[in-house]
């Protein structure tokens, strides 16, 4: 019993989503005293669905998936899991399977809203009565009520999507996640390329905004104005990634963290979803385009300063016919950006 109210107090005492899974698969892991656990990421890609380790404890030992390394650990396709999909279809909160070998697996699926992003597993554990079970469900139900805490205190009310407050955190994080790059490639003597390489993956920061959104409000009432940012949101959902954070700054702006990509293949992705904005057939308002500014995340730059490069990219395509993505260093490149050095500041012109 005091085990079990050092993890309660473990799990209520965090204010960040992976410390509370750490904490909670740490206390199941325990309790089960399991020969693994995981935490695992549901993540749908192409219509398709996928399971993916964050977080796996085995032999006592955690072991946390690092943002830099995350391509070296492989997503599994949830169809490879028939109970799992199954139990998934009947909306179980508890699904447990028996392999050839006697191995059980219990997945524990976390609902939220009727959808699940994230389930855990425990992987043969060596105790589990029915007062196991009681435990288990009491340790569940703190964990998703943290978690829905969490959401609220961190989203945007109206979209859903992340709100201001949550920028500089996850900006932190994405910094960390670069130095971590390059001390691994350093340590492991891969050969980086040069920062400005089209062909080197980094991370990147975009600003966005509707194009004449005040004239929406104007012409088709507030009530549309709120429906075309839910919109937008809704198509920002379904054109990044589940590692991409997604912001609402406030009013027609937003701003999208994207991870680990090369210059190429971000301006693809910002230019897709820009099409997918300006083809979609928004109700009673019709057609609504955007404007998208983006730069290279510096590890050792500041976060105003990387957003400072990022809106000057944004200004330049609001002033040149809207509807486009402009990438702030190409800008400067071919020289419709010039960049004057003061004594003590940085104007852009």
């Amino acid at each position: 019993m005091e085990s079990i109210i050092k993890h309660l107090m473990e799990i209520t005492g965090h204010r960040d989503h992976d410390l509370l899974n750490i904490s909670v698969i740490s206390a199941l892991s325990e309790l089960t005293n399991a020969s693994r656990a995981r935490v695992l990421d549901m993540v749908h890609v192409g219509g398709r669905a996928f399971v993916k380790a964050q977080i796996t404890i085995a032999e006592g030992k955690l072991e946390a998936s690092e943002e830099h390394l995350e391509h070296l650990i492989p997503e599994i396709p949830i169809e490879q899991l028939p109970k799992l999909v199954a139990g998934l279809a009947q909306h179980s909160s508890v699904i447990e399977d028996i392999d050839d070998k006697g191995n059980r697996t219990i997945w524990l699926p976390i609902w939220m809203n009727d959808k699940v992003n994230v389930c855990l597993e425990i992987y043969n554990p060596a105790a589990y009565t029915e007062n196991t079970k009681e435990v288990m469900s009491g340790i569940l139900v703190v964990y998703r009520n943290f978690q829905n805490l969490l959401d609220y205190s961190e989203r945007d009310s109206l979209t859903g999507l992340l709100n201001r407050k949550t920028f500089d955190d996850n900006f932190s994080k994405i910094i960390r996640t670069g130095l971590q790059k390059q001390l691994h490639d350093n340590a492991t003597q891969v050969e980086v390329e040069r920062r400005d390489s089209n062909s080197e993956k980094q991370h990147w920061l975009a600003v966005l905004d509707i194009d004449h959104f005040k004239r929406v409000n104007d012409q088709f009432g507030h009530l549309y104005g709120d429906e075309v940012l839910i919109l937008v949101a809704n198509l920002m959902r379904s054109s990044f990634r589940p590692s991409d954070k997604l912001f609402r700054f406030g009013g027609e702006e937003f701003v999208i963290l994207l991870r680990s990509t090369n210059k190429e293949d971000a301006h693809m992705i910002f230019e897709r979803f820009r099409e997918n904005v300006a083809r979609y057939p928004f109700p009673q308002v019709g057609t609504v385009t955007i404007s998208i500014g983006f730069a290279h995340i510096d590890p050792f730059e500041p976060a105003v300063g990387t957003i400072g490069r990022a809106d000057q990219a944004l200004y330049y395509a609001k002033s040149n016919g809207r509807n486009r993505v402009c990438q702030y260093e190409d800008l400067v490149q071919s020289g419709a950006l010039h960049i004057e050095h003061s004594q003590d500041s940085v104007e852009f012109f």
